[in-house]
Protein backbone atom coordinates (compact mmCIF):
# COMPACT_ATOMS: atom_id res chain seq x y z
CA UNK A 1 0.00 0.00 0.00
CA UNK A 2 1.07 3.64 -0.80
CA UNK A 3 1.08 6.93 1.43
CA UNK A 4 -0.83 9.83 0.33
CA UNK A 5 -1.78 13.08 1.11
CA UNK A 6 -4.74 14.81 0.51
CA UNK A 7 -6.32 18.51 0.74
CA UNK A 8 -9.18 19.23 0.71
CA UNK A 9 -11.52 22.74 1.22
CA UNK A 10 -15.23 22.59 1.97
CA UNK A 11 -17.71 25.49 1.49
CA UNK A 12 -17.99 28.26 3.94
CA UNK A 13 -21.41 27.90 4.64
CA UNK A 14 -20.99 24.42 6.45
CA UNK A 15 -20.87 24.44 10.36
CA UNK A 16 -17.95 22.48 12.22
CA UNK A 17 -20.24 19.93 12.80
CA UNK A 18 -20.94 19.22 9.24
CA UNK A 19 -17.70 19.76 8.53
CA UNK A 20 -16.37 16.52 10.78
CA UNK A 21 -18.94 14.51 9.30
CA UNK A 22 -17.90 14.74 5.97
CA UNK A 23 -14.59 14.31 6.93
CA UNK A 24 -14.92 11.01 9.12
CA UNK A 25 -17.22 10.13 5.50
CA UNK A 26 -14.59 10.23 3.71
CA UNK A 27 -12.11 8.28 6.38
CA UNK A 28 -14.47 5.76 6.32
CA UNK A 29 -14.04 5.18 2.54
CA UNK A 30 -10.30 4.75 3.14
CA UNK A 31 -11.04 2.39 6.47
CA UNK A 32 -13.42 0.46 4.98
CA UNK A 33 -11.57 -0.50 1.81
CA UNK A 34 -8.44 -1.76 4.12
CA UNK A 35 -6.64 1.37 4.48
CA UNK A 36 -6.04 3.70 7.43
CA UNK A 37 -5.80 6.72 8.12
CA UNK A 38 -2.42 8.04 9.63
CA UNK A 39 -2.88 11.28 10.32
CA UNK A 40 -5.61 14.40 9.92
CA UNK A 41 -5.67 18.13 10.30
CA UNK A 42 -8.18 20.74 10.40
CA UNK A 43 -6.27 23.79 9.46
CA UNK A 44 -9.70 26.12 9.88
CA UNK A 45 -12.28 28.39 7.98
CA UNK A 46 -9.29 30.03 5.26
CA UNK A 47 -9.46 32.88 2.37
CA UNK A 48 -8.67 31.51 -1.07
CA UNK A 49 -6.93 33.65 -3.09
CA UNK A 50 -9.49 33.49 -5.72
CA UNK A 51 -13.62 32.61 -5.97
CA UNK A 52 -14.01 29.20 -5.88
CA UNK A 53 -17.49 28.23 -6.96
CA UNK A 54 -18.41 31.05 -5.51
CA UNK A 55 -16.82 31.11 -2.35
CA UNK A 56 -14.20 33.26 -0.87
CA UNK A 57 -13.28 31.10 2.19
CA UNK A 58 -13.33 27.34 2.71
CA UNK A 59 -12.80 25.11 5.76
CA UNK A 60 -8.91 23.28 4.48
CA UNK A 61 -8.85 19.46 5.83
CA UNK A 62 -5.21 17.46 5.03
CA UNK A 63 -5.74 14.05 5.57
CA UNK A 64 -2.76 11.37 5.13
CA UNK A 65 -3.65 7.87 4.66
CA UNK A 66 -2.11 4.28 3.41
CA UNK A 67 -4.33 2.63 0.82
CA UNK A 68 -4.47 0.67 -3.02
CA UNK A 69 -4.68 2.42 -6.18
CA UNK A 70 -8.41 1.54 -6.31
CA UNK A 71 -9.75 2.88 -2.89
CA UNK A 72 -7.72 5.98 -4.23
CA UNK A 73 -9.81 6.00 -7.27
CA UNK A 74 -13.22 5.87 -5.12
CA UNK A 75 -12.14 8.40 -2.51
CA UNK A 76 -11.44 10.98 -5.65
CA UNK A 77 -14.22 9.94 -7.27
CA UNK A 78 -16.50 10.38 -4.59
CA UNK A 79 -15.22 13.54 -3.20
CA UNK A 80 -15.61 15.07 -6.82
CA UNK A 81 -19.31 13.98 -6.69
CA UNK A 82 -19.64 15.54 -3.25
CA UNK A 83 -21.23 18.85 -3.76
CA UNK A 84 -19.65 20.76 -0.26
CA UNK A 85 -16.42 19.95 -1.36
CA UNK A 86 -14.95 22.70 -3.50
CA UNK A 87 -11.45 21.44 -4.90
CA UNK A 88 -9.15 18.62 -4.10
CA UNK A 89 -5.53 17.43 -4.10
CA UNK A 90 -3.94 14.10 -3.81
CA UNK A 91 -0.61 13.44 -3.82
CA UNK A 92 1.46 10.41 -3.06
CA UNK A 93 4.38 10.89 -0.31
CA UNK A 94 7.14 8.79 0.86
CA UNK A 95 6.34 8.67 4.08
CA UNK A 96 4.23 10.72 7.15
CA UNK A 97 5.90 13.40 9.29
CA UNK A 98 4.65 12.71 12.73
CA UNK A 99 5.20 16.33 13.31
CA UNK A 100 2.29 18.47 13.07
CA UNK A 101 2.08 20.55 9.49
CA UNK A 102 3.89 24.16 8.63
CA UNK A 103 -0.08 25.33 8.51
CA UNK A 104 -0.63 23.86 12.47
CA UNK A 105 2.50 25.53 13.65
CA UNK A 106 1.83 28.52 12.54
CA UNK A 107 -1.81 28.28 13.75
CA UNK A 108 -0.29 27.50 17.76
CA UNK A 109 2.39 30.27 17.25
CA UNK A 110 -0.08 32.90 16.93
CA UNK A 111 -2.25 31.77 19.52
CA UNK A 112 0.71 31.67 21.67
CA UNK A 113 1.97 35.23 20.59
CA UNK A 114 -1.43 36.36 21.15
CA UNK A 115 -1.54 35.26 24.59
CA UNK A 116 1.98 36.59 25.01
CA UNK A 117 0.56 40.06 24.13
CA UNK A 118 -2.46 39.91 26.34
CA UNK A 119 0.08 39.31 29.52
CA UNK A 120 2.20 42.22 28.70
CA UNK A 121 -0.69 44.71 28.24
Amino acid sequence: MQLYECVFIIRQDLSSAQVETITNEFCAIITDNKGSVVKQEYWGLKTMAYKIKKNRKGHYIMLNFEADAGTVAEFDRRMGLHEDILRTLIIAIDAVDPEPSIMMQNKSERSSSDAGDASAA
